[in-house]
């Protein structure tokens, strides 16, 4: 049994589902039918692709048959004693019986780490961030246009991304973009009064590449009018903005956070040795301690056997994770030696806008046109059907050549279409039209 839905544990079951033995079936449980590609939120944000186009059906990666199951519901509880899961699915609380127990549920957004984060900020973690963060954005620049205090209208204009690793740069990168399409649509408001501003607290971005392609992605933004401010920590976020560390106030009515995870709250009812927040494994994956227990992906601390040093939580490492384990399963299964994680990184990459990136492939480094391309043509081959890569070519295509779309959706239903609109939060007297 496989406790989570992502790119390991999806991974995990298309992997040992043909590798299994007759009379062994693999189940996968997961609170949510589909399967994120983090990686492409950015996207979404920026309207390069539509929500739907970063998700993939669970049932249509495994294909259920005599060796896979999914069942779709949240675990709320593990007895290891009796080889139990505790799920409550669709049809109510169930127990389900299992041979060998995979945790790989991932971890949650943490907005706990600075004052005013989780009621002020927007995390970026889940499809519906990326689609909400959209409407945001569009309700802002709307509201400018309906706005004449001039320090008003630069606070709506103003996005505050906090966090320069891989998930900052990209959001804020593909931002901008969005921002300077969809102005033409917005005669009212003027270019200054749209900015988006990068806070990292360390020296550079990018920390996990070369700082030479760090230092070329901030070039690249601040050449597109984005504000990078690096050695910059945030104090506290309101309403109204973020306060840094060193006293400075920046005003933005938006401000978007990429940093900070947090354990799965399962993690927390579950009797199993922790460091750094994360499952401790042996570096075949098994959890120490615990017979039938194994765990892997973002959830997990395992140590890569090539570096001697433990897997940083990202797709690629989960990936390779998944077929390791799958491969050590197999062998615990038939009575045979699991082998130590090995996984020599095939590198990394990062887009800074459209048709910009930096990359690290195999020691070879990449920035700008190249390196977009090569970050397209990767997650294009990661998606799992052939119909999902045509789809999102097609929008990637259809993008270069035409403005993005500026759709706000809101899935208003029926029954709520004639109920009161809801109150702005801003007093009705700032909102003023232009003369």
């Amino acid at each position: 049994m496989i406790v989570g839905g992502g790119f390991a544990g999806t991974t995990l079951a298309r992997a040992l589902a043909p590798r299994l033995p007759s009379g062994w079936q693999v189940v996968l449980v997961s609170e949510e039918s589909y399967t994120t590609f983090n990686p492409m939120l950015a996207e979404v944000v920026g309207a390069s692709v539509f929500p739907e186009h970063v998700v993939a059906p669970i049932r249509q990666m495994l294909r259920p048959g005599e060796a896979s199951r999914f069942v779709m519901g949240r675990v709320t509880g593990i007895d290891a004693v009796r080889h139990r899961v505790m799920a409550h699915t669709l049809a109510g609380p169930q127990e389900i019986a299992y041979e060998h127990l995979v945790l790989a549920f991932g971890t949650r957004a943490h907005l706990g780490l600075v004052p005013g984060l989780e009621q002020h900020a927007l995390p970026l973690k889940l499809v519906g961030d990326a689609l909400f963060i959209r409407n945001r954005v569009l309700q802002r620049i709307a509201r400018i246009e309906l706005e004449r205090d001039p320090a008003e209208r630069r606070r709506l204009g103003h996005f505050v991304v906090l966090g320069g690793g891989f998930s900052g740069v990209e959001v804020a990168g593909a931002l901008a973009d969005f921002l300077r399409s969809a102005a033409r649509y917005y005669p009212q408001v003027r270019p200054q009064e749209l900015q988006v501003s990068v806070i990292e607290g360390g020296g550079r971005l990018l920390a996990e590449l070369p700082d030479s392609l760090g230092q070329a992605a901030a070039r690249s933004m601040r050449r597109r009018g984005i504000a990078v401010r690096l050695n910059a920590l945030a104090a506290e976020v309101d309403a109204d903005g973020v306060r840094l560390a060193g006293g400075e106030r920046l005003d933005a009515a938006t401000v978007i956070c990429t940093v900070g995870t947090r354990p799965n709250p399962l993690l927390d009812a579950l009797p199993l040795p922790r460091l750094r927040g994360r499952i401790q494994t042996g570096d075949d994956m098994s959890v120490c301690g615990q017979p039938g227990l194994w765990a892997l992906g973002d959830c997990a601390l395992v140590r890569n056997e090539a570096t001697h040093a433990f897997a940083p939580p990202t797709a690629q490492f989960a990936v390779a994770q998944a077929r390791a384990l799958a491969r050590n399963l197999t062998a615990c299964i038939e009575g045979r030696p699991t082998q130590a994680f090995h996984h020599v990184s095939r590198g990394m990459m990062a887009t800074t806008g459209h048709l910009k990136g930096v990359a690290s492939v195999f020691g070879l480094r990449l920035h700008g046109l190249p390196a977009w391309l090569l970050w397209r043509a990767y997650y294009l081959w990661r998606m799992p059907t052939a119909g999902r890569k045509l789809r999102i070519w097609v929008e990637w295509t259809w993008g270069m050549l035409f403005p993005a779309d500026i759709t706000h959706l809101r899935f208003t239903r029926t029954s709520e279409a004639d109920a009161e609109p809801a109150r702005s939060a801003e007093p009705l007297s700032r909102i003023q039209p232009q003369p």
